[in-house]
């Protein structure tokens, strides 16, 4: 637009100036006026130098990053822009791993195992005082009896017996309430926490002082374990980090929500898990999954799916589909349907996409005009 107006107002100076030179005026401006138009050509040249210089070159457009071949968009960088995006990539092999189960983990309140515990400790004491009594009054109704009616009277030693069979009543009555707060405690929490509930076992005690916290890991509906693995993991809100979980004993209930097989697992009371917690867990299963191990980093999220990009050679990178069910195994998806020695993006995935995303504006852009 600055050029047409450069233009116009050179034209019309130029018009004039011949307008002059054509009269008697002019002819004697001529000479006067000769310095201001070269200068006022100067300053008009200057305003538009590609006037002076010719028309401009076509400008030169950088290359796509995208195309689309055999009908899905390819991504092709650089070797500089790969190391500007700090891309990262890794060929790997598709062998066996072993699956990954995911369950429902919830941290249990402890308030009924510290309720149990002590409530077996004061059983315990009251059993004992129990027994003490017995002691004395057995000694004593002895001593009443082995002095005879003559020395002791009739009534005493009616008196010293009966405080002997209240006595045992009374011991009696410890030992059925010890027994049955026993046998609360084993059909409550299992035979391996009932036992650390009776014994106060330091398991128990690292519970009730919230050094662990109990977390009920249930499995979800047909899947089933012959035992609690030991090596089990549990994720921490909201981050997803993930923090060891060490195995008690199976659950003796299930959690209703889910009807699944449960296990009791201790997990540190310095994980940031608290009573009432719910978050996923990850227990190894006994069977083994063939695919390429793609970690969960490496995975992108758009158009309504889970993605991972691999390599085809020659700095080009396409989207491969990861199914929602994929198998697990160790923090990562097994895709079983990778060939062997995929190079997968590891990371810079998500400016692949983004690249990839901004293609198709452009293309919707271009349609529009």
């Amino acid at each position: 637009m600055g050029g047409r107006r450069a233009m116009l107002l050179i034209g019309g100076m130029v018009l004039a100036a011949a307008g002059l030179a054509v009269t008697p005026p002019g002819q004697r401006l001529r000479a006067d006026a000769g310095p201001i138009i070269a200068e006022m050509r100067a300053r008009a040249t200057a305003l538009v130098p590609d006037w002076r210089d010719g028309p401009p070159a076509a400008a030169q457009l950088p290359a796509p990053r995208t195309a689309v071949e055999d009908g899905r968009t390819v991504v092709r960088l650089t070797a500089a822009e790969r190391a500007r995006i700090g891309l990262v990539a890794e060929s790997r092999p598709a062998v066996l791993h072993r699956q990954e189960l995911t369950a429902y983990g919830s941290v249990l309140d402890l308030a009924r195992i510290t309720e149990l515990t002590n409530s077996y400790a004061g059983a315990v004491a009251a059993l004992q005082t129990a027994r003490a009594r017995v002691e004395v009054s057995a000694s004593a109704a002895r001593r009443a009896r082995n002095l005879g009616a003559g020395v002791v009277a009739v009534a005493q030693i009616e008196t010293a017996e009966g405080t002997l069979l209240t006595d045992q009543a009374s011991m009696t009555v410890a030992e059925s309430q010890l027994r049955t707060l026993a046998a609360t405690a084993r059909q409550e929490w299992g035979s391996v926490l009932g036992k650390a509930i009776i014994e106060r076992s330091p398991l128990v005690t690292r519970l009730i002082e919230r050094t662990d916290f109990l977390m009920q890991v249930t499995l979800p509906p047909g899947e089933t374990l012959p035992e609690a693995p030991q090596a089990a993991f549990a994720e921490v809100p909201p981050q997803s980090a993930r923090v060891a979980l060490r195995p008690v004993s199976p659950a003796t209930r299930t959690d209703p929500r889910i009807q699944g097989q449960s296990f009791f697992y201790l997990v540190s009371g310095e994980s940031g898990l608290l009573p009432g917690t719910s978050t996923m867990a990850f227990l190894p299963a006994s069977r083994a999954v063939k695919g390429v191990l793609v970690p969960e980093d490496a995975v992108v999220h758009g158009e309504g799916g889970t993605w991972v990009y691999r390599g085809t050679g020659d700095g080009a990178y396409v989207r491969h589909p990861v199914r929602p069910d994929a198998p697990m195994s160790a923090d990562a998806f097994v895709v079983e349907d990778l060939p062997d020695g995929s190079e997968i993006v590891l990371r810079g995935a998500q400016a692949l996409l983004s690249e990839e995303m901004k293609s198709r504006i452009r293309v919707v852009g271009d349609d529009d005009d």
